[in-house]
């Protein structure tokens, strides 16, 4: 008798992989730090720039002044905020809080909706609205 198997895919489909939240949140999480890590150089200049002459604040002024700059920024503070919820999310996840499937799918959410809203205030208040 012919043993049945299963047909494996011969490619893995990437763009018909339905993740749920919770894992989009885990590689989110990952990309966020390899994107902090990776902007620790630039920061850094910027950070000499701000504290060094009189001169070389004028140039950080105008770095920071640039739409590209502002733009770059705001995501690298999205990229921090989201790490930090997730990093929360994820340690309350390593002590068993939370690890209920509808739990783990809302502070997944919470994680998405908390990163953004901070991030808007913090770019409302960097841009002077408020």
């Amino acid at each position: 008798m012919p043993e049945l198997t299963k047909q494996r895919p011969k490619y893995l489909a990437l763009n018909e992989i339905r993740l749920p939240v919770p894992g989009f949140v885990s590689i989110l999480h990952r990309v966020s730090g390899a994107g902090l890590f990776l902007a620790l150089p630039f920061l850094l200049c910027l950070l000499q720039l701000s504290l060094g002459s009189a001169d070389n604040y004028q140039t950080y002024k105008a770095i920071v002044g640039h739409p590209l700059a502002k733009l770059v920024l705001f995501g690298l503070c999205w990229a921090y905020l989201h790490h930090f919820c997730a990093g929360i999310r994820f340690l309350l996840l390593d002590i068993h809080v939370g690890i209920e499937k509808e739990q783990a799918r809302a502070s997944a959410k919470g994680v998405l909706a908390v990163s953004l809203g901070l991030t808007l205030i913090v770019a409302l208040k960097f841009l002077g609205v408020f």
